[in-house]
């Protein structure tokens, strides 16, 4: 590969998101496991992939886990270079926490609805509004929206963290309606909502589903707060994915209607392989799960280049870093009970 075709391919990340090198060889099957493989050895490198990631990724990662483990693995890590399987928001969460090591992330146009729809500058208007306001932020967003919270959440600590603030205080939570109104119920506490929801969790069809409860009355339903509350209503549980995992895993009923991201089952069917899993159904009679496009995008061959020529990269100002690590550390100090 010439030196040209690599630097015209640098210059095309902001549009592309990743790599895109067609005349280059890339190994493949094994061979290409076995190559970032290799690649993680040289460069003292360590894989964090979340549970929504291709079964494939998640095989090879040296870490798997939902948002608060793999924060927890992003800030405790020794490795040289964080190669980040999830979406922008996690790689960026990772840089936050490690400003000295290099973090990588195999495509940047690995969004979020969630952390789209939510801005630094929305949430400054509503602590405008509600002077007094704590805002607990869901980590699923960016940098610049982090740092103007006052503490930030995963659907692992959540309730954990909305009970432990001061009950004098109104709470501002961004940028998950969905999740925001379960909490409230759980904790007793009124919030604020953001109206932002993750088009993944809101894909989920209420008429469906009921249908399959109906069809399997032996199946238990579980679900993410994430879903609309119409679905969580159905659920015989509700819980983080990490949660959903433990519960598939160590529950006595033998088959499951999953209301979540399909890759979930890859780690489920790994660790309850007797069970029946059922995906739970979607408004699009022509997809019978539900599948985030954006968790999609790493590929195990944008993981090989990713690695081989560290890129693209995730880089945050010192200024804005500082002020996003904050209401992170805040989380993680008061998630410290939590497994």
């Amino acid at each position: 590969m010439s030196t040209e075709t690599l630097e015209k391919a640098k210059s095309n990340l902001p549009v592309k998101g990743f790599l895109d090198l067609k005349d280059i060889d890339i190994p493949q099957g094994e061979d290409l496991v076995k190559a970032i493989l290799q690649l993680k050895e040289e460069k003292n490198a360590v894989i964090l992939a979340h549970y929504y990631q291709p079964g494939e990724i998640q095989d090879i990662a040296d870490f798997l886990g939902d948002s608060l483990q793999l924060a927890r693995q992003a800030k405790d890590t020794d490795a040289d270079m964080i190669v980040f399987c999830g979406v922008h928001f996690m790689a960026e969460a990772a840089k936050i926490l490690n400003p000295t090591k290099k973090v990588v992330l195999p495509d940047t146009m690995a969004g979020c609805s969630l952390a789209d729809g939510c801005s630094g500058e929305g949430l400054r208007k509503m602590r405008e509004q509600h002077p007094n306001a704590l805002i607990a932020t869901y980590i699923n967003c960016n940098a610049e929206t982090k740092a103007e919270s006052d503490i930030i959440v995963t659907s692992s600590n959540a309730e954990t963290v909305i009970e432990a603030l001061p009950t004098d205080r109104p709470i501002i939570f961004a940028p998950d309606k969905n999740l925001g109104r379960y909490l409230s119920k759980k904790t007793g506490r009124d919030m604020i909502l953001w109206d932002g929801s993750c088009i993944v969790h809101e894909a989920f069809s209420m008429e469906r589903i009921a249908q399959q409860l109906a069809d399997n009355p032996d199946a238990k339903m579980i679900a993410h707060p994430e879903s609309e509350e119409a679905v969580l209503k159905l659920a015989h549980f509700i819980g983080s994915t990490s949660a959903l995992l433990n519960f598939v895993e160590k529950d006595d009923c033998q088959k499951f209607i999953i209301a979540t991201e399909e890759g979930i089952l890859h780690e489920m069917r790994k660790r309850a392989p007797h069970k029946e899993l059922i995906p739970a159904l979607v408004f699009d009679e022509s997809c019978n799960c539900s599948e985030c496009f954006y968790m999609k995008r790493n590929t195990m061959e944008k993981l090989y280049l990713c690695m081989k020529y560290e890129l693209p990269e995730i880089l945050i100002e010192e200024e804005l870093r500082l002020r996003a690590l904050k209401p992170i550390e805040a989380m993680l100090d008061l998630s410290k009970s939590i497994k």
